[in-house]
């Protein structure tokens, strides 16, 4: 199992990013698939799900915000983020099957 994740980046408060997470060794369509992120100084923390069967939940901080999503051709999953704030600053990485990805750095800044 392996989750490979891309498409951070520097961006300015009210842009977006797209993050990609790349799965192998599993199908992401079967699986429960999580993005989570740790801000600088702080603990880890969870921010989307989406489950097996294409249900997905949201932290409060981030919803209507955020999209997660997936295309199973791909066996990828994305987290759109859409109006960013520097709060949003953080590492992201991409979770399942009990495995973390390596992270990718997003940072809102003007």
């Amino acid at each position: 199992v392996q989750l490979v994740e891309s498409g951070g980046g520097l961006v300015q408060p009210g842009g977006s990013l797209r993050l990609s997470c790349a799965a192998s060794g599993f199908t992401v369509s079967s699986s429960a698939m999580n993005w989570a992120r740790q801000p600088p100084g702080k603990g880890l923390e969870w921010v989307s799900t989406i489950y097996g069967n294409g249900n997905t939940d949201y932290a409060d901080s981030v919803k209507g915000r955020f999209t997660i999503s997936r295309a199973n051709a791909k066996n990828t999953v994305y987290l759109q983020m859409n109006s960013l704030k520097p709060e949003d600053t953080a590492v992201y990485y991409c979770a399942g099957r009990g495995k973390r990805g390596q992270g990718t750095q997003v940072t809102v800044s003007s």
